[in-house]
């Protein structure tokens, strides 16, 4: 069931530190009023609750475990435009910039003008009062996240409509670049687990010696440095969805134990005696060709086949040419909000030139030359 939309005057704000100076009394002669959460986790059940249209994020730092959170609040409330009272310097912390080019309509730096922040915030206003008359998605998406008008991409939603439900894993085929994380998102927020964790990993950028304890967790004392017992990526996901991406790059003397929890659902940490359940779904994703990894003895045979109950292949952007458009200008809108920028849109010879490009790197490559178009050139 939808959650109600609330009053279009009241403005949800997170605030994991005080309010700046003066905006409160600004907002309330502007006749806005304030529902405040101190936590994401409160924000998550305020916006199950509720459907509101804007929400304001006051934020002096953040870690790994805040930026998922609010991953997935955000993701769950794609009908609510974020706007962001971040810290200096806040942009250059991992994952932060494309956390706000996904989710967020305008963000300021601290110390904020409280007149221009009230001015985006009344933007935010003005565009979501826009879309809930319309029934028009955030940004340009689906409730799915996804951008696109294209055959392929319709396709791509139904799939994940019909496998997200389901709890059986599913491998998620594709290029690099071309969103198998987008769509292992999806799947997770169209399915029962989506209140739960979404917990991603990618196998690719961990040393080998590290996949085990980082995915079981190990005890006190388990190996030299394990000072306390550390729950690993499969317990942090419980009751929700581990997402492993770049799963050929799993070590082969590891898939065993993988398939081991995957059949049992249970696991046991490195060092320790006793069984753990683990009630998790488990979404993989490669850019190789699994099954021509099974044939040269790259990746176990009985490790695919669990793995592989529900195959969705994510077509390249080669393949969706007529998303181009939609998608450039989507990157484009998240851009310009997060900077200014001469750059006042496409040109008709630059949406030329973008059409013809072959695009190896997939939406990922696109998303990077049109933030790069918005850049100043070197030296100035």
């Amino acid at each position: 069931m939808t959650a109600p939309i609330t009053s279009k005057r009241i403005l949800l704000c997170v605030f994991l530190r005080p309010l700046p100076d003066g905006l409160q009394e600004r907002l309330h002669k502007q006749g806005r009023e304030l529902t405040s959460a101190r936590s994401m986790k409160a924000a998550s059940q305020l916006l199950a609750r509720q459907r509101f249209l804007v929400a304001l994020l006051v934020l002096d730092r953040s870690t790994p475990e805040f930026l998922a959170e609010f991953e997935d609040c955000a993701a769950t409330s794609v009908t609510c435009e974020w706007v962001g009272l971040l810290a200096p310097g806040a942009m250059q912390l991992p994952g932060m910039c494309d956390l706000v080019l996904r989710h967020f309509f305008d963000f300021h730096t601290k110390p904020a003008d409280a007149h221009f922040l009230c001015q985006s915030l009344g933007h935010a206003f003005g565009r979501a009062m826009l879309r809930a008359d319309g029934g028009l998605p955030a940004a340009g998406r689906d409730d799915l996240g996804m951008v696109g008008s294209s055959a392929a991409v319709a396709l791509l939603r139904r799939l994940i409509r019909k496998a997200g439900p389901l709890d059986a894993p599913v491998l998620i085929g594709g290029e690099s670049g071309s969103g198998k994380e987008l769509v292992a998102r999806a799947l997770h927020h169209a399915s029962p687990r989506a209140e739960a964790p979404f917990v991603a990993v990618n196998l690719g950028s961990l040393a080998p010696t590290l996949v085990h304890s980082k995915l079981f967790g190990h005890e006190r004392g388990a190996f030299s440095g394990a000072s306390a017992e550390r729950r690993g990526l499969i317990e942090a996901a419980r009751g929700g969805t581990l997402f492993l991406d770049e799963i050929a790059e799993l070590p082969l003397e590891l898939q065993a134990t993988q398939l081991r929890f995957l059949g049992e659902k249970t696991i046991h940490r490195v060092g320790g005696t006793r069984p753990l359940a683990a009630d998790t779904r488990v979404v993989a994703a490669s850019h190789v060709d699994l099954a021509q990894a099974v044939a040269g003895g790259r990746f176990r045979e009985d490790l695919y086949y669990r793995l592989n109950v529900l195959p969705i292949a994510v077509p390249p952007l080669r393949e969706r040419m007529e998303d181009i458009p939609l998608l450039a200008q989507h990157f484009y809108e998240r851009c310009a909000s997060e900077r200014s920028s001469d750059v006042a849109g496409f040109s008709r010879l630059a949406m030329t030139a973008l059409m013809l490009h072959h695009w190896p790197g997939n939406v990922r490559e696109l998303n990077k030359r049109v933030r790069r178009a918005g850049e100043p050139p070197l030296g100035t």
